[in-house]
């Protein structure tokens, strides 16, 4: 059943509206789990009665409300509790404008009418309204027909002025709903990729981009290098890599996906990334890796991610290799058994402990014992 059908509002004022993706998806058949309603005018002085008020925001004329679901005719009252709870985003209708082109929009005027807000919003397939009153789907940009033809369509032709991130939206809806650009809102994209303004959000940016590509789809991906979406990031050239990237990720399950996918293209210093993010991808090497012990030795200590970026980019066979066979392979001796044949600690630790690698790397059932007789060999 969708979220939709069981929020538990009894209201006859008409201005109460399911917005965006929740009235996409419920045409789709889809469950959606982001419930946001709007309400024609003032949403924090009139929804905040609905339930227990879990946040206020002034500036934006929004509250979070904990709700009840509908009862059942099987449930009753001492069956519904806290865990049966349903959080509910309400707006104000609210119309913006950008005045720094690429960056958060600021708020013109709260409580505007409804074919207002709508109008500020990405696609026309997001820019639906229904009413909670008496159900009726409110359409004013033709997102119905859109829906019905699968396409994406933007509301005006400086929506990706406005807001550049729009076009990886597009991207991860192509992928979600196997929907393609119009073909006036492609020439959009076209002419913008082509004169990009990167005075932008990035932090924006990435979060569509980790949306996107934490879809783990090959056919986005082929689409962002193709249709050159990858420049929003780096105005820096980049090819297709030969290498599936979603089977890739499928084998092995990185918990960073959409940077195994991202980090192909090199140069993220536009981006936001954390310290481990940038580590992943400092961390891979710039070369061939040529035997087992240095791609033990280079990957022994670093995330998957890397190993698998340094695939994608150099080496899959040696990626794959190492994951699969070397990484499970351990020497057994320990510092305290070289202080046993009276070797005091010193940079020959590592020296004798590599040698050892490298013999169990060529036979991975070697004992401790073999070991041992290695290190003996090495002390005379």
């Amino acid at each position: 059943m969708l979220y939709m059908n069981i929020i538990n509002i009894k209201d006859n004022s008409n201005k109460l509206f399911f917005i965006g993706g929740v009235v996409r998806d419920g045409l789709l058949g889809r469950e959606s789990f982001d419930i946001d309603i709007t309400y024609v005018g003032n949403a924090i002085e009139y929804c905040s009665k609905f339930g227990e008020v879990v946040r206020v925001n002034p500036d934006f004329g929004t509250v979070r409300v904990k709700l009840l679901p509908l009862i059942q005719p099987s449930d009753t009252f001492s069956s519904i509790g806290e865990k049966d709870a349903v959080v509910v985003d309400f707006a104000s209708t609210r119309s913006e404008s950008y005045p720094r082109k690429g960056h958060l929009p600021v708020v013109d005027k709260i409580g505007c009418s409804l074919r207002e807000d709508v109008m500020r919003r990405d696609f026309t397939i997001n820019a639906m309204a229904k009413s909670v009153t008496t159900g009726e789907i409110v359409d004013y940009t033709g997102g119905l027909e859109d829906l019905k033809n699968k396409k994406l369509r933007v509301l005006h032709d400086g929506s990706f002025i406005d807001d550049p991130t729009r076009i990886i939206r597009a991207l991860k809806f192509s992928v979600r709903f196997g929907f393609e650009l119009d073909e006036h809102t492609g020439k959009l994209q076209q002419d913008y990729l082509e004169n990009i303004n990167y005075n932008m959000s990035y932090k924006r940016l990435k979060k569509e981009l980790i949306e996107t590509f934490n879809l783990n789809s090959q056919i986005a991906f082929e689409k962002f290098i193709n249709e050159k979406i990858y420049k929003l990031v780096t105005p820096n050239a980049v090819e297709m890599p030969s290498v599936n990237i979603e089977k890739l990720v499928n084998n092995y399950k990185p918990e960073n996906i959409w940077l195994v996918f991202v980090g192909v293209l090199g140069d993220l210093s536009r981006l936001p990334l954390t310290k481990i993010e940038q580590k992943i991808l400092d961390d891979v090497p710039e070369n061939v890796l040529k035997t087992d012990f240095e791609l033990y030795k280079a990957f022994e200590n670093a995330r998957l991610e890397t190993i698998l970026l340094y695939g994608i980019l150099k080496d899959e066979q040696g990626a794959r290799h190492y994951l699969d066979n070397l990484r499970k392979i351990k020497i057994s001796i320990t510092g305290n058994d070289l202080q046993k044949f009276g070797i005091k600690p010193s940079p020959k630790y590592q020296q004798i402990f590599d040698e050892i690698l490298k013999q169990k790397l060529k036979n991975p059932n070697m004992t401790k014992e073999e070991e041992m007789s290695i290190i003996n060999h090495l002390s005379v």
